[in-house]
């Protein structure tokens, strides 16, 4: 009798992608018998939310979908309405919505190449240890990303869920001089977007080809963002309008994100597809970067994915450059809306592919109807594909930990963005300073106190101790202080610590300790967290690692927490107090 061989492969959560998502691998006698990409995360029903809405708020909920991405859904939703409504928007507006795109492609493609997709060729585990292998390389993805939030800010007032953008324009227009400033910052960044292009070039990756089905939009004239009609590589060429006819979602027992097939078959969205469909309109610069490091296109190697990406960070640095040389305000903004009765379709470019939606209103523009398909829904059933011929070209026969490696590789290559997650500074107690011990640090002067989190449940001590010392009569009383709230900031933190004053990170701490334990941390001993980062911004000690492997002085900065309990319920006054009394203690004493 022939002994029967059963493998099986599971990673119960992905590392390195942005949200919450495994994998599920069964293979015997040699073949694939299972494959599952289980995204399990609840769904949040954000369709659901937006019905009975008025319209003006459509933007800044839709934002709220993803942090990495709100640029795209925003500018799908606007899409969409303004042609309900029958919204003439002006070509300033046209141009300051593709500005805002072009920062958002910059930053996530950053984020991608140098915290998910690098160090899968470079042999490391993460940002941190690429940062120490190839220091030059991870403080060029930072600025590059650096750069893209600024362009999103530009006109949506903040990188991470722009408030700015409205049905009919924006709720302000930037002032020249700070328009002028950004643009010698971004020639001035053009030779880095030069060096990233060749850099991924040289790397040695995989020579996997496929056969698939690319989808983008294809524009007239430009490379495609906001508009166009939807293309593929099998001869598709329709109108945002029709997608419904030819795309269908389907639910899968093994995922809360609906599975969408084109003419019942998978297919592939992004940067490679967009490339592949598009290159001919590409900047001139790029074109010719493009042909200088000898990029055959098309290409149906998904491990070229991080050429793509570069490729497109270059063009969107040039594409920013044009819009914004010959920058003047306008005489308005916002342009009038008339609300009415209608259904409309809005389609966009968001870094990790297509972004559709459809909406309809009432006659005072409240939505009755929304529907937003997202790319990573999309790229599906194309990954699950994927990985059965990836995994099976790469050899079934080889050890467990290497098809588990070379399987998460390939779901990286489409950056999936699962979902918004939190994250919490995780320790070893063996590391911790007590509270009770004196503080170490020299005395300071000037004191940067830093509220970390969301202003959402658990995770919103560190804003409710900000307002807390903002209101208190000590605090009044003393000089030299800064007191800030940071949304989830990630690598933004970087930012904060440059500074010669102490600094205080108060956060919600995850740690082997009795829930309210009050922590008191010394920055520079604290080692990043062991839990799988996320590019979807990198928790407090792994911003902190990063520091580290940047040069970047610790001994100023010191973390005070309280250690986070199972439940969600708000934090207890005493806790609270007690925390607010530690820093108080830590800005008072000479």
């Amino acid at each position: 009798m022939t002994k029967r061989t059963i493998i099986h492969i599971n990673v119960p959560a992905l590392a390195r992608v942005e949200g919450e998502g495994a994998l599920d691998v069964a293979i015997q006698d040699g073949a694939i018998q299972q494959l599952q990409l289980r995204i399990y995360e609840p769904p949040r029903f954000f369709e659901k939310l937006l019905e009975g809405r008025d319209y003006s708020e459509v933007p800044d909920i839709v934002a709220r979908i993803c942090g990495i991405c709100p640029v795209a859904y925003q500018m799908s939703a606007t899409q969409a309405l303004e042609s309900i409504f029958n919204v003439p928007v002006s070509p300033w507006i046209e141009d300051m919505r593709r500005v805002m795109y072009c920062g958002e492609w910059i930053q996530s493609h950053s984020l991608h190449i140098h915290l998910l997709a690098a160090p899968d060729f470079l042999g490391c585990n993460s940002i941190v240890e690429l940062a120490q292998k190839a220091p030059q390389v991870a403080q060029r993805g930072l600025h590059l990303q650096a750069l893209g939030n600024k362009l999103i800010a530009l006109c949506g007032a903040r990188s991470v869920h722009p408030m700015g953008v409205r049905v009919g324009g924006f709720s302000h227009a930037p002032a020249p001089e700070k328009v002028r400033t950004l643009v010698k910052e971004l020639e001035q960044a053009l030779p880095e977007a030069e060096a990233l292009v060749r850099w991924t070039a040289s790397l040695e990756l995989p020579d996997e080809q496929h056969d698939f089905t690319c989808v983008a939009l294809r524009h007239e004239h430009d490379y495609p963002m906001n508009h166009g009609r939807l293309l593929s590589t099998r001869g598709l060429d329709i109108g945002i309008e029709e997608f419904e006819q030819h795309f269908t979602e389907q639910h899968v027992p093994h995922s809360t994100a609906l599975h969408c097939l084109l003419n019942g078959e998978p297919y592939l969205l992004g940067p490679l597809a967009r490339l592949n469909l598009n290159a001919d309109q590409l900047p001139q610069a790029t074109q010719a970067l493009l042909q200088e490091i000898g990029f055959a296109l098309p290409t149906y190697n998904m491990f070229h994915s991080i050429i793509a990406r570069a490729i497109e960070i270059h063009a969107a640095l040039v594409e920013a450059i044009r819009l914004l040389q010959d920058y003047a305000t306008p005489s308005t903004p916002l342009l009038e809306v008339n609300t009415c009765a209608g259904t409309g379709f809005g389609c966009t470019e968001a870094p990790r592919g297509l972004l559709w939606h459809q909406y309809s209103t009432d006659e005072q523009g409240h939505i009755s109807y929304a529907r937003i398909v997202p790319p990573t829904s999309q790229n599906q059933a194309r990954i699950e594909q994927d990985l059965h011929d990836s995994l099976t070209a790469f050899g079934l026969d080889k050890q467990v930990d290497a098809l588990r490696l070379h399987g998460e590789k390939v779901i990286r290559n489409y950056d999936p963005c699962i979902s918004c997650a939190t994250h919490f500074l995780k320790l070893n107690l063996n590391q911790h300073t007590p509270v009770t011990e004196k503080n170490t640090s020299a005395a300071k002067s000037h004191w940067r106190i830093i509220g970390t989190g969301s202003p959402t449940v658990a995770d919103q001590l560190g804003w409710e101790v900000i307002d807390d010392l903002r209101a208190h009569a000590v605090m009044q009383q003393l000089s030299g202080i800064e007191l800030i709230s940071l949304d989830r900031p990630g690598m933004k933190l970087l930012d904060y610590l440059d500074t010669d004053a102490g600094v205080i990170i108060i956060d919600a701490i995850t740690a082997d300790a009795e829930a309210g334990r009050l922590l008191h941390l010394q920055a520079a001993s604290i080692e990043a967290s062991a839990a799988p980062t996320s590019s979807h911004e990198l928790g407090v000690a792994e911003v902190l690692a990063l520091a580290r492997q940047l040069d970047k002085p610790l001994a100023h900065v010191q973390i005070l927490g309280l250690v986070r309990g199972e439940s969600e319920q708000p934090w207890p006054a005493a806790q609270r107090q007690a925390l607010i009394d530690a820093v108080l203690d830590c800005v008072s004493s000479k």
